[in-house]
């Protein structure tokens, strides 16, 4: 029942603590990519050519169609998806020899393609040569291959038809090459545009844009973090957060730091900067906001995930460990809100993986007194991620002998208790992914305190043997949760051990005798109708 470093124990790592769960309404949704995904094959021969206007005249037709750059980023990321997932189902329907479909399809490549172009090139303020050699490229072999398949449509002989397909799938594959080449160069030239910006522009509006259109691109995934951190972001972020001028900055600045650091580049660009010391000196500087503090946490919650592969940057976080734990142990006592308290604890959570040193640091801080009270405001600890974070940090802590006193004296064990009995309220399938960690995870830390008579007398008083046992032979109740059945099974064998007697036989004889891996196949198998 090792707890450090299994991948499924693991604390949350940011993207999921943040919880960007926000429930958009489907049709909504629908309404807002129908006019991206129409067919537009009447259109072709309009979107591929400008609207000719005198160069004296007010561009009106231009103007009244821009967005801010956020919003045009958006819209080109959101017509390349497009444009592959066509890419994709052409090559479906290839396969299915569906020659009518892939044509219709094509046409409709070739359409999105010029529209992005256009759509682009109207809000671009430069763009490289390079980039016009692509654009050409690519709008030259899109109407290639519109061609090639309309060419097939009209043969129906199956000899000649196979001969062509290979040709048809080189030409996708190249149209594929070419988008991607392009796309990639557009999403660096937009990257340094707004790089430049937050660098050389001394309007605080400027920069706070710039930023925010840096971090809607970090939140499209690992590769536009990987451009990001590859082009200087994560330097010129920090540059910001080491100049008190730009203070009411700093949480924004902060957040995009934690998004892009969620790749490997990001975290070698923070290590040259020396940004886990600049992180300790913000959280240690109490005249920032509590704001500034949170997003703090949220970047050092990142950068010690326990799911990151990449550790180089560890070396130089131990050496400032001692005043980041006591800074977001500070936060999570005084915290205002549920998500700053979430924020500091899954700081917290991620550090007590690295070494047990972590955990003594915690321990002298009365950590578990503090995180032990805070669950008892439902404010402050407030959704399964919290209690999922708290519980990490006492089964962390509770290798360390002294840690049985402090759950004792701060009526630990109901907390535990009450957390064998986490359920999802909503039916989300994140909600109830962390509901079935905190389960697992108060199992094991119980098995661990167990060890001590006095944890485990206050464990069977408050009656946690039959509910250990109802998880185990209940799938339903640990949402059929493997790891959970482990937990347990664990905890109820430790506990066994220290009262025989509360157990029936037929619960011992199946689920303590045996070795583990029987009664795990002997729960596992119940049927719902045995319990």
């Amino acid at each position: 029942m090792a707890f450090k470093g299994e991948d499924h124990l693991d604390s949350l790592s940011l993207p999921v603590q943040r919880m960007h769960l926000i429930q958009v309404d489907s049709v909504q949704r629908w309404m807002e990519d129908l006019k991206l995904m129409t067919d537009c094959e009447c259109m072709c021969i309009l979107q591929s050519k400008p609207i000719s206007i005198e160069k004296d005249e007010p561009n009106e037709l231009i103007l009244s169609s821009q967005y801010s750059t956020c919003d045009n980023l958006q819209l080109l990321l959101k017509r390349a998806w497009i444009i592959s997932t066509e890419l994709t189902r052409i090559a479906q329907k290839l396969d299915k020899n569906r020659w009518q479909r892939v044509h219709s399809m094509t046409v409709r490549v070739n359409c999105h393609v010029r529209s992005m172009i256009n759509e682009y090139n109207t809000f671009t303020r430069s763009s490289s040569e390079e980039m016009h050699q692509l654009e050409k490229l690519l709008v030259d072999k899109c109407s290639e291959f519109t061609a090639f398949t309309e060419r097939c449509l009209q043969t129906e002989d199956e000899e000649i038809l196979k001969s062509m397909k290979s040709c048809v799938n080189e030409t996708l594959t190249t149209v594929a090459q070419y988008f991607g080449q392009l796309i990639e160069l557009v999403l660096t030239h937009e990257t340094q545009n707004l790089l430049r910006q937050i660098e050389l522009s001394g309007s605080l509006y400027v920069m706070e844009s710039a930023i925010s259109s840096l971090f809607s691109l970090a939140q499209e995934g690992a590769h536009l973090c990987r451009i990001i951190a590859k082009e200087g972001g994560v330097v010129s972020l920090f540059k910001i957060c080491r100049q008190d001028c730009f203070r009411c900055l700093y949480p924004q600045t902060l957040r995009t730091l934690a998004s892009i650091c969620c790749v490997e580049e990001g975290m070698h660009q923070l290590e040259k900067v020396d940004g886990i010391l600049c992180l300790a000196d913000i959280l240690t500087d109490n005249s920032h906001s509590e704001a500034t503090h949170a997003e703090a946490a949220a970047v050092i919650a990142q950068i010690t995930s326990p799911h990151l592969t990449f550790t180089q940057h560890l070396s130089s976080f131990l050496e400032n460990m001692e005043e980041i734990v006591t800074a977001l142990v500070k936060l999570c006592q005084e915290a205002s809100s549920g998500e700053v308290f979430l924020l500091a604890s899954a700081a917290l959570a991620n550090i007590t993986f690295f070494d047990t040193m972590a955990c003594e640091i915690l321990l002298q801080l009365n950590a578990m007194k503090i995180l032990l009270a805070a669950c008892s405001d439902k404010h402050i600890v407030d959704t399964p991620y919290s209690r999922d974070q708290v519980v990490t940090i006492l089964a962390n802590m509770s290798v360390l002998d002294q840690c049985a006193s402090e759950i004792i004296q701060g009526n630990g064990v109901q907390l535990l208790m009450e957390m064998l009995f986490e359920k999802s309220s909503s039916g989300n399938p994140a909600e109830v992914a962390a509901c079935e960690r905190v389960q697992q995870k108060s199992a094991v830390t119980l098995a661990r305190l167990s060890r001590d008579p006095e944890v485990a007398d206050a464990a069977i008083k408050l009656s946690c043997i039959p509910r250990l046992i109802k998880l185990c032979r209940s799938p339903t109740e640990r949402n059929n949760s493997d790891s959970v059945l482990v937990a347990c099974l664990a905890a109820l064998r430790r506990l066994a051990v220290m009262s025989p007697g509360g157990l029936e036989d037929s619960d011992f004889q199946q689920l303590v005798k045996p070795r583990l891996v029987d009664s795990f196949l002997l729960c596992t198998n119940m049927e719902e109708s045995f319990v």
